[in-house]
């Protein structure tokens, strides 16, 4: 059991999807896991572990922003040995490569972020995904004619940002979506020599004002958790010990 985690040791699977959203992570276990218990509901940040293709899998609410996303996943890596975490959410597209609906492999996840300071102190560090895991993910979306596109994330740690032009010159460097979690998942995967990838289906788009339903939202996520959770299993059978 963690500060934030109330699990004991062997209820937390090796593998890990992360909604930000406590409530997804539930939605996630009830539509998708089998005979899935819950194993946390300290501070309402649900966790469930259950089935699914056989492999066993987790579903963890990481809450929103860095900050949160860096307690969760610090716990997960090094208090239940947790060998792969696959985040699951949304963003706000920047670029005119990708349109609303479109999932995003976040390779690398830039930040404004000052939580790196005390580890690398004027050196700027570069979280990345795991290429295991992106190069799974990708033939699984494309097998099931999903709309992804590879490239970099943005992890802000404002969601309302009185910087309005950082996005524009962003996007000029190709970053493609913003959201406010890869960077920290990343850096912590590196960290502990585990695996991480970031999917995150653009909601909204910064560029044209064109954003998603409610209702639109729900089955575009759908799609995505898919291609997380058979990632996972193609994962586990390529690399048994993760």
């Amino acid at each position: 059991m963690s500060t934030h985690l109330g699990a004991s040791p062997d209820q937390i699977a090796p593998y890990v999807l992360m909604p930000g959203d406590p409530y997804r992570a539930r939605w996630i276990a009830e539509t998708f896991l089998e005979d899935p218990l819950q194993y946390n509901d300290v501070r309402g940040m649900l966790g469930y572990t259950g089935t699914y293709a056989g492999v066993r899998i987790s579903a963890q609410g990481s809450g929103m922003g860095q900050p949160s996303m860096a307690i969760y996943a610090q716990e997960l890596f090094q208090d239940y040995d947790v060998q792969a975490i696959v985040r699951v959410g949304t963003c706000g597209g920047l670029s005119d490569a990708v349109s609303v609906r479109d999932v995003i492999l976040g390779l690398s996840a830039s930040t404004d972020s000052a939580m790196n300071v005390p580890r690398f102190g004027q050196v700027s560090f570069a979280p990345a995904a795991d290429f295991t895991l992106a190069r799974i993910a990708a033939a699984v979306a494309e097998e099931r004619l999903l709309p992804l596109v590879a490239g970099g994330l943005f992890s802000s740690d404002q969601f309302y940002n009185p910087d309005t032009e950082i996005t524009s010159t962003l996007a000029g460097y190709g970053v493609l979506g913003v959201e406010m979690e890869a960077a920290a998942l990343y850096t912590l995967a590196a960290q502990f020599s585990r695996r991480a990838l970031a999917l995150c289906t653009v909601s909204d788009h910064l560029l044209t004002g064109e954003e998603t339903s409610a209702e639109e939202r729900q089955e575009t996520f759908e799609d995505m958790i898919v291609v997380a959770l058979e990632s996972i299993v193609r994962l586990a059978a390529e690399h048994p010990q993760a």
